[in-house]
């Protein structure tokens, strides 16, 4: 994986800090600062596995995970969300449980982003899941508990739905039994068939809307992101919003891609989709999630700095 100069890291620290503030010595705050949203981003956790392309590291490497999390607070982030499958996936499970440890060691956050992907979306997995990761994850006694990504006192779990055979409104009630109810925050903004007393907010994902994709790469999700906004503050004021953002996207790496393209348009796009949320709230949001940390088959990556500049 090559590297970027000195000067364009510092640079893109800088635009980082513009916005976010930067992490402290001390273990930074489990809310949002007053002064903007904490800035997240999502971790896929399955590099060096032989499935997945090869990026120059193994995420079983504690090492590696240390100089990720270092990196990232260099740039003005504040945790990871890791795309997690459960048992699933046996080797995303493992580094989930390193890079909690690496979080807590290095005054990080991380939390979860529940992903449904390969699973028959039955309900009854869906709560073993979550409740095996809340029974070994979890626990004060387990390494790293205390870096888990809170707000207002409770855990955050994202969640990244696929099909609809997931009876969320069972899963609601499965885990308000925790000892503390986590907040389950759902990609996309609701529609007609969301239970809305399932949820407690909503996160955007890189999607070019219902104009669809470009086969040049131009429409980069303005108007998704802008009705996700525009729906989110005036219909449903009382959800979490979560803001979403991307420098890309080019799914011709992955195995599962499409052939389909978001341009970077030399750094804008991840300006743009960084700052949007600012046009349709006056005060800071809780987080922005950034999608992606390092995801190299869907070209999201933000870990070796911006996407080059193609004129």
């Amino acid at each position: 994986m090559t590297r970027r100069p000195q000067t364009f890291r510092l640079a893109l620290s800088l635009l980082f800090f513009s916005t976010f503030l930067l992490a402290q010595d001390a273990p930074p705050p489990s809310h949002a600062p007053s002064s903007g949203p904490m800035l997240l981003a999502v971790y896929e956790a399955w590099f060096g596995f032989y499935k997945h392309i090869a990026v120059g590291y193994n995420e079983h490497d504690p090492a590696v995970l240390n100089r990720q999390i270092l990196k990232a607070q260099e740039m003005g982030l504040s945790g990871f969300v890791v795309d997690w499958m459960g048992d699933r996936n046996p080797f995303v499970d493992e580094t989930y449980t390193l890079l909690q440890k690496a979080a807590a060691e290095n005054h990080f956050h991380i939390a979860l982003q529940y992903d449904q992907a390969n699973s028959d979306g039955n309900t009854d997995t869906v709560i073993r899941e979550l409740t095996r990761f809340h029974e070994i994850m979890l626990p004060a006694n387990t390494s790293g508990w205390q870096t888990y990504l809170t707000y207002q006192g409770r855990p955050v779990i994202f969640i990244f739905p696929y099909g609809n055979n997931t009876d969320w409104v069972r899963v609601r009630a499965a885990v308000d039994q925790w000892s503390t109810p986590p907040l389950l925050l759902r990609e996309n903004r609701p529609n007609s068939s969301t239970p809305l007393q399932a949820f407690d907010g909503f996160y955007p994902w890189p999607n070019p809307g219902s104009a669809g994709w470009s086969p040049d790469g131009t429409n980069w999700g303005e108007t998704y992101l802008r009705d996700f906004y525009k729906t989110m503050s005036s219909k449903f004021p009382d959800k979490i919003t979560v803001g979403g953002a991307w420098p890309q996207f080019d799914d011709t790496k992955a195995k599962w891609g499409k052939n389909r393209h978001m341009s970077g348009r030399c750094g804008q796009t991840y300006a743009d989709t960084l700052n949007l949320w600012k046009q349709y709230y006056q005060h800071p949001i809780p987080f922005v999630l950034i999608a992606t940390w390092n995801d190299y088959e869907e070209g999201t990556a933000i870990e070796a700095g911006m996407p080059p500049c193609k004129l």
